[in-house]
């Protein structure tokens, strides 16, 4: 193995046509860590989010390698208990923030957030997996306690969370409405399996009627038309932040709360092995085929970065190694 590899480096706000790979040491291995060789990861908002102003923060280990998730095999297993060449997935705990992730040919990873793979699945599907798919998957069964009587709204729909919890909902059977900002994007919501699209130009009262559960993907600036459309005993959860409003000034839970409607969250950051088998399980007993919007090779990472900047693709961006 070489001493050094490619990655991602960042010490400041940069731009997707700014990213560049870099040469540095392959990190060396230390107990209650393994040292993981990437095959793909998927790409996520929350590092254009890094990007783009959160890398000023303190909290952020500077410099850093971006990226909160990856599949791969285990290079070094260290003290573990893994074998070298286990297929694996990695995802969040502060990966790319805390320390070093993801868009990097390998990463050093706490073993507690490493969690195995047993799937057929090309490493590019697979990629598109572990965020994405438990964040949709904690969502939907953990906060919204979503049934197959359910009619379901998934409110900025049109992003790669979106259509991954469409795809679930979908398979366990309950009535989904989907919405997007833009009226070009309403065939892509049907053709991805909603029952009911419709066009969000800002408050969707009177619009729409039934819905007993909603997952809230623009956020805070919606949230509140959101929980004024549901019925009676629903349930809202709000995942994310897609409107760019991340803090709730003078919130009032008394009169911003609807009677009778309950408000929850979900935060994608403490994953454990049991959920990520149990969402694979899904995936290969349903012969579901996780959602890629477009692949990317690494060496064309700034390329992905601006696609992941101008929600260029429809759907999950992977870059493969």
């Amino acid at each position: 193995m070489n001493n050094t590899m490619k990655a991602v480096v960042l010490e400041k706000p940069t731009k997707g046509s700014e990213v560049k790979l870099s040469d540095i040491p392959i990190p060396k291995v230390k107990p209650g860590w393994v040292l993981v060789k990437i095959r793909a990861f998927g790409m996520n908002h929350s590092e254009a989010i890094l990007r783009e102003f959160e890398i000023e923060s303190d909290y952020i280990q500077k410099p850093v390698i971006p990226g909160i998730e990856c599949v791969g095999e285990i290079a070094d297993p260290s003290d573990s208990g893994w074998k070298k060449g286990q297929k694996a997935a990695a995802l969040m705990g502060g990966m790319g923030r805390s320390f070093n992730g993801s868009y990097a040919e390998y990463a050093l990873l706490p073993v507690h957030h490493v969690f195995p793979v047993e799937s057929s699945l090309s490493w590019e599907k697979m990629a598109a997996v572990p965020e994405t798919y438990f964040t949709a998957w904690g969502s939907l069964f953990q906060s919204l306690r979503l049934t197959c009587d359910d009619v379901l709204l998934v409110r900025g729909a049109t992003c790669a969370l979106g259509y991954v919890a469409i795809q679930l909902a979908k398979t366990s059977g309950c009535r989904v409405v989907g919405t997007s900002h833009r009226e070009s994007k309403l065939k892509l919501l049907e053709a991805a399996g909603c029952d009911e699209c419709i066009l969000d130009e800002g408050s969707l009262q009177g619009k729409v009627s039934g819905l007993t559960k909603a997952l809230e993907l623009i956020g805070i600036k919606t949230l509140k038309d959101t929980m004024m459309c549901v019925e009676e005993g629903a349930i809202v959860c709000n995942t994310g932040v897609l409107g760019k409003v991340y803090e709730w000034d003078h919130f009032d839970p008394i009169k911003d709360i609807p009677n009778g409607v309950f408000l929850t969250g979900f935060y994608s950051n403490y994953p454990d092995e049991n959920t990520m088998r149990d969402i694979f399980r899904f995936l290969d007993e349903h012969e579901l085929s996780p959602l890629v919007g477009k692949v990317y090779d690494f060496k064309n990472i700034t390329e992905a970065c601006e696609a992941l900047d101008e929600g260029k693709v429809k759907g999950k961006i992977v870059v493969r190694i």
